[in-house]
C-alpha cells in the first residue's frame, strides 16, 4: 500500500555547541575502516570507490556538489547492521576519471558506469540503491534501464519525472524560471567555472550546502555567488569545517566541470531516452524529502508527488516521507533519521 507520511523530530537534549563539538571529535571515527579502491568500469573508466562493511550491497550515489563523502553517516550505520555500503565518486568527480566531452556525461554513459560497478562487486543478482540529488536522477535511469539489478530504491529529494514528449529540459526550465535559474546558468561551458574561481571552491560549497531557501535557486549573471568571504556563513551543527575543507580540497584539485557537465547533458538525455517515453519504473521505491527542499518546492512537484502522478509512473512506490524542517542535503542534515528510514525499508527484502 502506498502511504505518505510527514515527520517532525524533537530537538536534541544536548546543546548545539556540544553537539557540534561531538560531531567534530567523532568525524575521524566515521572515516575509520573505510576501504578505498579504484575499479575499471565501462570500457576502462577508472572509478574511485569507498566501501565499508560486509553483506548485501547497498549502493550509494551522490549528487552535486558532493562526493562519496556525503554518505559517511550512512556507510557507518549500514556497515554496523550487516550491509556492504558502497559509495563511488561518479564520473567527473574527485578521484574518478573525468572525460572532457559533455556528451560523455549522458545518462547512458553514467548508468553504464554503475552497471559495470555493480558487476565488479558481484551484484548481478541485485543491489539495494540509495541516491540523492543527481545521484537520484541517475538512480531513476538505472531502475528504468536495468530493473533486474535493483532490489529496492530509496530516492532522496528528487522524484521520478516523466520525459516531456515535445519540450527539451533546458527550454522548459528557461520558460518557467528564466535565464538566471541555476541549471540554465550552468549550460555554457567554462562560464560558471570562471565565476567559481573568483570566490573559490570553499565559498561556493559552503554557500550551497548551507542554503535552506525553498525557492528555485537563481544565479545572477554578474557576481552570482556574492561575497568571497565564507566566514560570514555560520555552519549548522550537522556540518563541520572539516567537512567543508574535505569537499573544497577535492574540488580544488579536480575542478567543477565534471559535475557541471551533468547539467549540460540534460537535453542530450532527453534525446537519448525517447525510446523510454511513457515507460514506468517497476522497482520497489521509498521516497524521502525535506519540506524545505528546493526540488520539492519547485512548482508542480508537490502536486506530482502527492496527486497520483508519481504513483502512476512508479507503480511499486510504497511510501513518501516528508521530513519537517529539513533542507536539500537531507542525508547529512538528518543523518540518524535517514539511516533509520533506509534500514527499515531495505530490511523488508
Amino acid at each position: 500500500m502506498w502511504v505518505v507520511h510527514k515527520f517532525s523530530f524533537n530537538k536534541p537534549l544536548v546543546s548545539e555547541d556540544n553537539q557540534a563539538l561531538a560531531t567534530s571529535l567523532q568525524e575521524k571515527k566515521k572515516m575509520d575502516g573505510v576501504k578505498h579502491t579504484t575499479v575499471k568500469v565501462n570500457g576502462g573508466l577508472n572509478m574511485h570507490v569507498a566501501e565499508l562493511g560486509t553483506g548485501p550491497i547497498v549502493l550509494l550515489l551522490h549528487g552535486f556538489p558532493e562526493l562519496w563523502y556525503t554518505w559517511r553517516h550512512q556507510m557507518r550505520a549500514l556497515g554496523a547492521k550487516g550491509y556492504r555500503a558502497v559509495a563511488p565518486d561518479l564520473r567527473g568527480f574527485a578521484r574518478t576519471d573525468s572525460p572532457s566531452a559533455v556528451s560523455a556525461y549522458s545518462c547512458l554513459h553514467v548508468v553504464a558506469d554503475i552497471v559495470g560497478l555493480i558487476q565488479s562487486l558481484g551484484g548481478d543478482g541485485g543491489i539495494f540503491l540509495v541516491a540523492h540529488d543527481w545521484g537520484a536522477m541517475i538512480g531513476w535511469h538505472l531502475c528504468l534501464f536495468r530493473p533486474d539489478l535493483v532490489k529496492a530504491f530509496v530516492a532522496l529529494t528528487v522524484p521520478f519525472r516523466p520525459r516531456h514528449p515535445t519540450v527539451k529540459p533546458v527550454q522548459g526550465l528557461k520558460a518557467l524560471f528564466g535565464e538566471d535559474y541555476y541549471m540554465c546558468r550552468f549550460q555554457e561551458p567554462g562560464k560558471i567555472e570562471e565565476e567559481i574561481a573568483k570566490v573559490g571552491s570553499e565559498v561556493v560549497i559552503r554557500k550551497i550546502l548551507t542554503s535552506r531557501t525553498p525557492a528555485p535557486p537563481c544565479l545572477k549573471a554578474e557576481n552570482p555567488f556574492g561575497s568571497d568571504s565564507s566566514g560570514e556563513i555560520q555552519l549548522p551543527t550537522w556540518l563541520t569545517e572539516e567537512d567543508i575543507k574535505y569537499y573544497a580540497r577535492n574540488y580544488d584539485e579536480k575542478g567543477f566541470t565534471g559535475g557541471l557537465n551533468y547539467y549540460r547533458a540534460l537535453d542530450l538525455n532527453w534525446e537519448l531516452t525517447a525510446a523510454w517515453d511513457g515507460a514506468k519504473v517497476k522497482v520497489p521505491v521509498k521516497f524521502i524529502v525535506g519540506d524545505l527542499d528546493m526540488v520539492y518546492n519547485t512548482p508542480g512537484v508537490k502536486e506530482y508527488v502527492h496527486g497520483g502522478g508519481f504513483k502512476n509512473d512508479v507503480p511499486l512506490l510504497e511510501e513518501c516521507v516528508v521530513i519537517e524542517d529539513a533542507g536539500h542535503f537531507i542525508n547529512q542534515e538528518k543523518a540518524e533519521e535517514i539511516n533509520a528510514f533506509i534500514l527499515d525499508f531495505i530490511n523488508k527484502f
